[in-house]
């Protein structure tokens, strides 16, 4: 489903990484978006164990002793046509002198610009989870450790769906890194620590609770996000969110204001999802998701199945429109979005169970899964 653009002047996106220190304040680009929408940054983290509520300790220095040392800032370079600068441009200038005069001027060049953001080591080795729309483009990658140390990386792979993406710094071994939690067993009203590099300064923390969870903010098949009212700024995509045993339990990604800085509402990605694509990307670089061939609607609390492609899995098992979707491998299913991520989340080849409701009779079929077209080589 496509996103809707929130009301007035508020946006709703990645935040745009902040410009580093070798650079001016803020890229052409940077001023016309914040211009144009206000906005963004923040995202991810993975690698699983248990871990159980807590309330606040009395002091968060010896969490953040723990694990500040494994994060870091991530300052990318990307080269830039004039053309995407111009899209940028708010709508209400688009057709303005001063707007056909930016396009006139700039369509055709081409310039570097510079971002950053941030990310946490979850092994030793180098290994660093961020987002991708911190490294999906980068040309060039420099991490910044704790220690001061500046560190060239390669791009492992990335998911533009889920907005995760894994680097690797060079030359080096033995660095502090953190393990993941369970985003599973959060609750709203937990206490939680966002890590990163708002605005370029530098590693720091902030502090606050979940105050929700599941929240579909329109971006992809995939969202699922946890809204936290810890702030979260330009420059903290990609950072951790720890629970107070120190655990990842969520990566931040997206910040909603009507001015480009924290407002108080921000959202993560749930470690159940970053530490998945990670281990993937790890293994094989790239992700395979499964897909079934058809198209679905929420109704009545029901999950419904509206139209199939004649050639697709669910079609060829013998699925109908109109069937209603109970189950996955025996796991309920109450929304369309729960649908999606359960057959993506399955192997492309094989085999799934859906329990289905159709004309008053419920039913198993199974269906052999696809992969999903945008997966598909060529």
């Amino acid at each position: 489903m496509a996103a809707h653009p929130p009301p007035e002047a508020e946006s709703r996106m990645p935040a745009e990484p902040a410009v580093s220190q070798a650079r001016p304040a803020f890229s052409r680009r940077d001023v016309w978006r914040g211009l144009a929408l206000g906005v963004l940054l923040t995202t991810t983290g993975c690698n699983v164990t248990d871990a159980t509520a807590r309330g606040a300790p009395d002091s968060l220095a010896p969490l953040v002793k723990k694990v500040l040392p494994a994060v870091v800032n991530i300052a990318v370079t990307e080269t830039v046509s004039g053309s995407d600068i111009a899209s940028e441009l708010p709508p209400e200038l688009r057709d303005t002198p001063l707007g056909r005069e930016f396009r006139r001027r700039f369509n055709n060049r081409r310039q570097q610009v510079a971002g950053a953001g941030s990310g946490f080591i979850i092994d030793p080795s180098g290994i660093i989870v961020t987002n991708n729309h911190v490294v999906g483009h980068a040309e060039k990658i420099v991490v910044s450790l704790a220690d001061g140390r500046q560190l060239p990386a390669r791009v492992i792979g990335h998911d533009e769906l889920t907005d995760v993406a894994v680097i690797k710094v060079e030359g080096t071994s033995g660095l502090p890194a953190v393990t993941w939690g369970d985003s599973r067993r959060v609750e709203v009203g937990d206490w939680i620590m966002a890590a990163g590099n708002p605005f370029g300064l530098g590693g720091s923390v902030t502090v606050g609770i979940i105050s929700a969870q599941g929240r579909d903010l329109g971006s992809g098949p995939f969202d699922n996000f946890l809204q936290l009212d810890a702030p979260i700024n330009p420059g903290n995509s990609g950072g951790p969110v720890f629970n107070m045993d120190g655990q990842v339990i969520g990566v931040s990604s997206v910040i909603v204001s009507p001015t480009g800085a924290s407002v108080g509402i921000g959202f993560a990605i749930p470690s159940e999802t970053v530490s998945r694509i990670v281990s993937q990307l790890l293994a094989k670089g790239s992700i395979e998701r499964g897909w079934l061939g058809v198209s679905v609607e929420d109704r009545d609390n029901t999950v419904i199945i509206a139209t199939l492609d004649r050639n697709g899995p669910a079609a060829k098992a013998g699925i109908r429109p109109g069937d209603q979707v109970v189950a996955v491998n025996g796991e309920p299913i109450d929304s369309s979005r729960g649908l999606i991520r359960a057959v993506a989340a399955e192997r492309p080849g094989s085999s799934v169970r859906l329990t289905i409701r159709r004309a008053g009779r419920q039913m198993d079929i199974g269906v052999n899964v696809g992969r999903r077209p945008t997966e598909q080589a060529g």
